[in-house]
């Protein structure tokens, strides 16, 4: 199940990742949203993206062994998340935004939860 889990989070921020690389001016059409200045600011955290979807398919294919890498996806997580939830109570930040802070929010206690239960795994072994 873990090994599934972690698949779907590649999936999900690679998806994304993909989606913002080769069409963001298209998703911010789609949501009324002006973008930025230069693409590349919206283009380089959409390579990041792909690359935690690559860490996430790592996790997923020795969930034990790549126990360590889990902290990074919680680092990620935590990030757009507190990002996201600041803007959101202090000033504004587009609705586009706000829906995937809380995905991000629920792969994060699931990470939380998942690294943990590795952890008493591998004691137990």
């Amino acid at each position: 199940m873990i090994k599934v889990f972690y698949v779907l989070a590649g999936l999900y921020d690679g998806i994304l990742g993909i989606a913002f690389l080769l069409s963001p001016a298209a998703i911010y059409a789609m949501y009324a949203v002006e973008p930025p200045n230069h693409m590349a600011y919206v283009q380089f955290p959409a390579l990041l993206l792909i690359i935690f979807a690559a860490m996430f398919f790592r996790i997923a294919r020795d969930p034990v062994k790549n126990r360590d890498l889990i902290l990074y996806g919680c680092a990620l997580k935590v990030s757009y998340c507190s990002m996201v939830f600041w803007y959101q109570a202090t000033s504004t930040i587009p609705a586009m935004w706000v829906p995937w802070a809380w995905a991000d929010l629920v792969f994060l206690v699931l990470f939380i939860y998942t690294w943990r239960a590795l952890g008493r795994e591998a004691q137990a072994v």
